[in-house]
């Protein structure tokens, strides 16, 4: 093994350079979701950017073997050190090779701590989060192990959810949909193949559905995000978007993704009109039963405690957070 580099990388064009051998290093990262992916992270960091990229790529040779996708958030009181794709992903983390973890993790610590902070702030981390074996010696740490809940289905069986869901959630399903079959002819169709139109449909339906409680997620910057992010996660196979119609109306959208056996539910949005029909858990019961075609052994709900999630049997699994502290404010 020759000796592992870190660099430091400042330059937006350098940190869109790494995309080849960013994609490479993913697939080798079995714990890695499509929230560490390139086509998530580099369009959130050309749509946002709130501070100075300071991203760190560890290099063996020519072979990217880790990276921390960081950014330095600047203050008068000192600088935080924060993971690139903060607050829009449900899962945040470090990717290295497996088989040079420790020495991975050895070399982005080094280089973090060549770095101007007051705090280091990694959160979101799942269980197997690589983050979690980060060592920086004689600094200040908290760990919070039950940062945020994300509610996770185990999928058995196979597309009748008859493994996977409760009786109960399976009846309300069917009658859901024989109420929907009454109201008009029913269409459920795959859509990330056209993704303005889908995104179209997804904000109309989001922001109608989340109006009375502040308009929800989808303001104008993340909808230039999602634009972005979008036909890229859909050309690399990780995009799972669902429109259902009733009669001649789209009534819900279903925005999700799918990666290593595991099918992830981001963001829906439903007519509120279609409310009886329940059009948004008749795309949630099919993104299931998709998910169990696709071999997937989990369904994972994403952050947030929603009483909706629990109806379809998913159990809570909690991310950590970890927070370092220098002494004295860089």
């Amino acid at each position: 093994m020759n000796c592992l580099r870190a660099d430091v990388i400042r330059n937006p064009g350098a940190f869109d350079d790494l995309e080849q051998h960013w994609w490479a290093l993913w697939a080798q990262c079995s714990s890695a979701t499509p929230f560490q992916s390139p086509a998530w992270l580099l369009p959130w960091w050309r749509t946002f950017a709130p501070g100075d990229l300071s991203a760190i790529a560890v290099w063996n040779g020519n072979d990217l073997v880790g990276l921390a996708p960081l950014y330095l958030e600047r203050h008068a009181y000192g600088s935080r050190l924060l993971p690139i794709g903060i607050s829009l992903s449900d899962y945040l983390d470090v990717l290295c090779v497996p088989e040079l973890k420790k020495a991975v993790g050895t070399a982005i610590a080094e280089t973090v701590l060549s770095l101007e902070w007051a705090q280091w702030i990694l959160p979101d981390l799942p269980l197997k989060a690589t983050s979690l074996d980060l060592v920086l010696p004689d600094i200040d740490e908290s760990l919070s192990a039950g940062h945020a809940a994300c509610p996770v289905l185990a999928v058995a069986g196979d597309e009748t959810l008859t493994g996977s869901v409760p009786a109960r959630r399976r009846r309300q399903l069917r009658r859901a949909l024989r109420a929907a079959q009454r109201r008009g002819r029913v269409t459920i169709t795959r859509a990330e193949a056209a993704p303005e139109m889908f995104l179209g449909h997804l904000v109309r339906l989001h922001k109608a559905r989340w109006a009375e409680q502040g308009g929800g997620v989808l303001t104008d910057i993340a909808l230039g995000f999602h634009r972005k992010a979008l036909p890229r996660l859909a050309a690399n196979g990780l995009a799972r978007c669902w429109l259902i119609g009733i009669g001649d109306a789209i009534v819900g959208a279903y925005y999700g993704f799918h990666h290593h056996g595991r099918a992830y539910a981001y963001l829906g949005g439903f007519d509120s009109a279609y409310a009886q029909e329940s059009p948004g858990a008749i795309l949630i019961g099919n993104a299931i039963a998709e998910a169990a075609r696709e071999g997937a052994r989990e369904f994972d709900f994403l952050r947030g405690r929603e009483s909706y999630k629990y109806s379809w049997g998913a159990v809570d699994r909690w991310t950590a957070q970890r927070l370092w502290t220098r002494s004295a404010a860089l």
